[in-house]
């Protein structure tokens, strides 16, 4: 968002700890809970709505994480310059940097290691109920508690001399929980439900300035089932009335609210609002990248140096030193900086770089619009062409990866399967970044992602941004290109009968239902996968599901990266995958993955995987199942039962997934790659 911004507040949580430590014995703490830096990557990052046992909060700005990493002397870096390259498209050429998570280890369980770090977080929603006697009301009404510093779970808010139902006072105080329905519009703001503008309909309270409010819900959260009661002039508005089509013109256009960042868009919003409720599975949507780290993604760019140069100099030092290359040397020897080992043409060519004048708004604007995720996948697929040079071979000192040949080389089995190359991956490094995120329509489906897309901080052009390091192993499996490409010619079939065009109708019907109001004059081709994509993907699935058995690993704890594409300019065409599994909390995975690419391991699994394809318990309405006009969904004969995986393990959320691409099942004989 580029508009004019009012910041409501600052978050200081850590520091607002230190305060009242000097003031009081009994502490109130600053930490409410934990997570693992996956889960606030894909699931509960900056702007995002995260339950903890009592409450709900909101993990805050990087603007607030500066105040974290204020703390220490000096802030780590996530070295993967491919992404930051890629990351820099979406948010800007000023991304200098990926940090990690603010977080440390602690050695023992009462170590007070790491206490100086955290990820700063807002109370929201802050409108609560009292579960005793039904108040409604904002959280300074209510009472913190959160005063034992090893049991975080226990921080609540509590309601005080509560009268309950019946007017007696309680002895103790009574939990409250937070009142769960929000407001959210397309640009993705969020704001909080108005009670008292929705029990008086938008008018004032005729009996109080301030009127008392009381929530009444007694289906166990089911829905938009409470009812609002003004306790001050009696009137009463169930929340149902809110809900649906006829129920959005009764609540209030958005006003421009980031309560992450913690302002509102000084202009508002002119758009329309939508009742959430709170944990509502398409309030937010993360927008990441990701790359397996390989050597020729570890090679940094001039732009990546340019971008190091002006964060060690500094822009006075830059005006002054220009395109004077003696200087530039005399400095960074000086410093003993290690951009100094830089030759003289790549130094060169990175200065000239960064005296170069920043691009445009329309220029990073058709920058974004043309992005293709597929070049992340490149630099991967390129290097996975080449052979290790033995046992356990290390790529370079950087990536970390660390590549075998299968132990005794690839089965006859396999190859008469097509598979023409298979390498163990004993360890890699998976380097994951956040762009910022959306809220209604995730951000795949909104072709304006430039507007749509909620920055993560205040100025909207952040200096650096968050990314996460796993580590771990995997299993590289890669198909005959001939073969596949003869394959995908017949299975490409124009026939408005044929598989092939059911499942293109489908996705059209999909992508009209599902794609946002405001990106319409997409194709919808252009996001579609062809059918080689189609193959793979549904291998990986099946293949996942079999190794689950045999690494000690369950299923959910692998995932794929696919590696499918046409020959299209210089880039060539690819057809294989890469099963990994990976830990963001410890040095890496014990092995059990790797062992399953030895020749016959591999065989037996790929047998008994196409084996368990060929037959599903929900057959024949699964192996039948074909889209057809007004069905919408982005598969065929697949479903939990046979070829689904879990949200962790699948890159397109279970979409592009067919058996008949694999096997030959009745009544589609002759689609089966592997027949």
């Amino acid at each position: 968002m580029t508009e004019s911004l009012e910041a409501v507040e600052v978050l200081d949580p850590l520091g607002d700890l230190d305060a009242a430590d000097s003031q009081s014995a009994t502490k109130n703490r600053a930490k409410v809970g934990s997570a693992r830096p996956s889960s606030l990557l894909y699931t509960y990052g900056p702007g995002a709505t995260m339950d903890l046992p009592s409450f709900t909060i909101m993990p805050a700005g990087l603007d607030d994480w500066e105040r974290i990493w204020a703390r220490r002397g000096s802030v780590p870096t996530v070295h993967a310059p491919r992404l930051l390259d890629a990351v820099k498209v979406h948010l800007g050429p000023q991304v200098s940097e990926l940090r990690p998570f603010p977080w440390a280890p602690k050695p023992t369980s009462h170590s007070r290691e790491g206490d100086d770090l955290g990820v700063p977080a807002r109370v929201f929603p802050q409108w609560l109920r009292c579960t005793n006697c039904d108040i409604l009301a904002p959280l300074t009404r209510y009472a913190y508690r959160n005063t034992n510093p090893f049991r975080p779970d226990q921080a609540r808010f509590e309601h005080e001399k509560c009268p309950g139902r019946n007017g007696r006072i309680s002895k103790r105080p009574m939990p409250a929980v937070p009142a769960r329905y929000l407001l959210a519009c397309q640009d993705g703001h969020l704001d909080e439900f108005p009670y008292s503008w929705w029990v008086h309909e938008g008018a004032r309270c005729a009996a109080a300035d301030v009127p008392s409010l009381a929530m009444h819900d007694r289906s166990l959260g089911k829905g938009a089932s409470a009812t609002i009661e003004c306790r001050a002039c009696g009137l009463k508005r169930p929340m149902n009335q809110a809900q649906g089509e006829a129920g959005a013109a009764k609540i209030p256009r958005c006003r421009g609210r980031h309560p992450h960042l913690g302002l509102f868009d000084k202009n508002g919003c002119p758009n329309a609002t939508k009742l959430m409720l709170l944990g509502a599975s398409n309030l937010w949507f993360p927008a990441s990248l990701s790359i397996i780290v390989m050597p020729e993604s570890t090679t940094e760019t001039h732009e990546t140096v340019a971008a190091e140069l002006l964060k060690a100099a500094g822009p006075k030092r830059v005006e002054k030193y220009g395109t004077n290359l003696g200087k530039w040397r005399e400095y960074l020897d000086e410093e003993e900086s290690p951009l100094a080992s830089l030759s003289d043409g790549d130094l060169a060519a990175a200065i000239a770089h960064l005296l170069e004048p920043p691009p445009s708004e329309e220029e990073l604007a058709e920058q974004r619009r043309t992005f293709d995720p597929v070049s992340l996948l490149v630099p991967e697929w390129n290097f996975l062409q080449r052979d290790p040079l033995g046992k356990l071979h290390k790529a370079d000192g950087k990536s970390g990866l660390v590549l075998s040949p299968p132990d005794g080389g690839v089965h006859p089995g396999l190859t008469a399967k097509h598979v023409t190359r298979v390498m163990a991956i004993d360890k890699l490094r998976k380097v994951n970044a956040v762009l910022g995120f959306t809220r209604i329509d995730e951000m795949e489906r909104a072709n304006d992602i430039g507007q749509r897309l909620v920055h993560l901080s205040r100025s909207g052009r952040p200096a650096w941004t968050v990314s996460t390091e796993d580590r771990g192993e995997g299993i590289y499996l890669q198909l005959d290109e001939e073969a596949v490409a003869a394959w995908e010619a017949k299975v490409e079939n124009p026939d408005p009968n044929s598989l092939w065009s059911a499942h293109t109708a489908a996705h059209k019907r999909n992508f009209d239902a599902r794609f946002s109001d405001t990106a319409k004059d997409i194709d919808h081709l252009s996001r579609f996968r062809p059918a080689r994509y189609w193959l793979m993907h549904t291998l990986a699935h099946v293949l996942i599901r079999e190794m689950a058995m045999y690494s000690g690993y369950s299923a959910a704890s692998l995932s794929e990266r696919i590696y499918a594409w046409k020959h299209e300019g210089e880039r060539p065409p690819a057809a294989g995958l890469l099963i990994v599994t990976t830990a963001s909390d410890s040095d890496g995975t014990l092995g059990g993955l790797v062992q399953l690419s030895a020749r016959d391991n591999l065989e037996r699994v790929m047998n008994k995987a196409l084996g368990r394809a060929r037959r599903c318990s929900s057959d024949p309405v699964c192996a039948h199942r074909t889209p057809k006009d007004p069905e919408e969904f982005l598969h065929g004969a697949a479903c939990h039962t046979c070829a689904m995986a879990s949200e962790t393990s699948c890159e397109r959320a279970n979409r592009f997934l067919d058996r008949r691409f694999l096997v030959d099942l009745p009544g589609s004989v002759g689609l089966g790659f592997f027949n």
